[in-house]
């Protein structure tokens, strides 16, 4: 009798059927992590897109901040501190808002019905500035203090660094995110390796004997894993795709949802790579674990 090994005999079937319950759950697992690796995905560019646009708008305007006693006098030097930097280089336009849009801002953190009608609220002149070659918030002041004008200048710095940080921490968040999703598959991949080669420790054996080496076993669990993680993968991404468009299409009216997350069509194609990354991420843990573990049999 014959041992002379066949190759051609043996499929990775063999060894994973495709009605195995362990490649259900596996199928499933890959599946949801894709999903939610292609809503990342698309999270974090739609997020750090409004950060940019955020940043862009803050970096555009500035506003000057004219203290004065009296509602007339107030006016009166509100419009003087708008000539005063109109001709500041890097300014676009400066224009005095009146007393009534002074206190709506203000409204929202006492209430309307709180404002005395003599409250001496500050006037606020709204500054457009050149974006590609901004005038800073010292050039302002020094116009002001030239004009013999009492005002603060707030040229949006502090908060303009804040949502650079928190467009940083967007991505870092996406990216890690990304990473954990892809450490989580090769753990999954790992384990179903581990339980599919105790599972058929008589067929390994019977492979071994016919004169199949550990590579070429590893081999079959490398192709089966990342054809069943590509698989898994791709139905995930379609998925998260579908969703993001749901997301786009029913927020489209919605300013301030779409000012928060303005996903755009591009972004769409985010979730794409994730079923070749998942497919190499499975075949590269698959083989090292099947590796791992027909090296250390007795």
């Amino acid at each position: 009798m014959s041992l002379a090994f066949d190759a051609n005999r043996w499929l990775p079937a063999s060894l994973l059927p495709r009605g195995d319950g362990r490649d259900w759950a596996l199928l499933f697992v890959v599946a949801a992590l894709s999903f939610l690796a292609g809503l990342a995905a698309v999270g974090a560019l739609a997020g750090e897109r409004a950060a940019a646009g955020w940043r862009t708008e803050l970096v555009g305007s500035a506003t000057l901040i004219v203290h004065a006693q009296g509602a007339d006098s107030a006016d009166e030097e509100a419009a003087r501190a708008a000539e005063a930097v109109s001709g500041v280089k890097g300014v676009t336009e400066a224009r005095a808002l009146d007393a009534a849009k002074a206190n709506a801002l203000i409204a929202p953190w006492i209430g309307a019905a709180a404002l005395p009608a003599d409250l001496p609220t500050p006037r606020l002149v709204a500054i457009d500035l050149d974006r590609k070659a901004p005038a800073t918030g010292a050039e302002l002041k020094r116009a002001l203090t030239a004009a013999g004008i009492d005002a603060d200048v707030d040229d949006h710095s502090h908060w303009a660094a804040q949502i650079m940080h928190a467009g940083a921490a967007i991505e870092s968040t996406g990216a890690a995110l990304f990473l954990l999703i892809l450490a989580v598959l090769g753990a999954v991949v790992a384990f179903s390796t581990r339980q599919g080669l105790a599972a058929r420790r008589d067929v390994v054996e019977a492979l071994h004997l016919a004169g199949a080496t550990d590579g070429y076993i590893a081999r079959l669990f490398q192709a089966r894993f990342a054809r069943t993680a590509a698989q898994a993968g791709l139905a995930g991404a379609l998925l998260a795709v579908i969703v993001a468009m749901l997301i786009k299409l029913t927020s489209a009216g919605d300013e301030q949802f779409t000012a928060l997350l303005p996903i755009s069509w591009r972004d769409l194609a985010a979730p794409a790579p994730f079923p070749i990354l998942a497919a190499l991420v499975a075949a590269v843990t698959a083989r090292l674990t099947a590796m791992s573990v027909l090296a250390d049999r007795p």
